[in-house]
């Protein structure tokens, strides 16, 4: 009984060890492409709006960022929002 358990072991194991070897071999046939177009695309970092309340209750603000146009439409929906022109 242990001989018969001990041979099922070591063909499990045998078969287990060879199936590995042969997935690697597989694995390193495998070419990557790299894209620079896709490399290069960086998130959009948002608009840092710091806003200001004066003792008067006047609004006024800072902004920053990387993208002019962003700050600029930050900047029309900021007036916009109260009523500020």
């Amino acid at each position: 009984m242990k001989k018969k358990c001990l041979q099922a072991f070591i063909t499990v194991f045998v078969v287990i060890f060879l199936s590995s070897f042969a997935f690697s071999v597989e694995n390193k046939n495998i070419q990557i492409k790299k894209q620079p177009a896709i490399q290069q695309v960086k998130p959009k970092k948002p608009v840092k709006i710091k806003l200001k309340r004066s003792a008067e209750g006047k609004y006024t603000w800072e902004l920053s960022g990387d993208d002019v146009d962003e700050i600029i439409k930050t900047d029309k929906r900021l007036k916009k929002l109260l009523n500020i022109e």
